[in-house]
């Protein structure tokens, strides 16, 4: 398995629980594929630079976790299809 950290954005207006059903989601895809998460950092309201979706803010969550090629595939497919996320970026760690 290889290291991976995506970075992810939510709508700022969303509520608490529903930022929560996203975030367990995006560790259930994780978990189901075979990877195993290290570590979650939510960072909270930040300002974007740049207008997305008429939102000047959004919700940052970064999570690091290893994985394999499909994990990555069944995590973006969710994204692409959660209309919640305003944008995202999977990157693979160096070692």
């Amino acid at each position: 398995m290889r290291a991976y950290e995506t970075t992810f954005i939510i709508k700022p207006d969303l509520e608490e629980e529903a930022r929560n059903n996203i975030l367990d989601r995006v560790k259930e895809i994780i978990d189901t594929n075979g990877g195993k998460v290290n570590e979650v950092d939510e960072w909270g309201d930040r300002n974007l630079a740049y207008e997305i979706k008429n939102y000047n803010t959004g919700y940052y969550t970064l999570i690091k976790f290893e994985g394999e090629a499909e994990t990555i595939d069944e995590m973006e497919r969710y994204f692409n299809l959660t209309d919640s996320v305003l944008r995202y970026l999977v990157i693979r760690e160096d070692k």
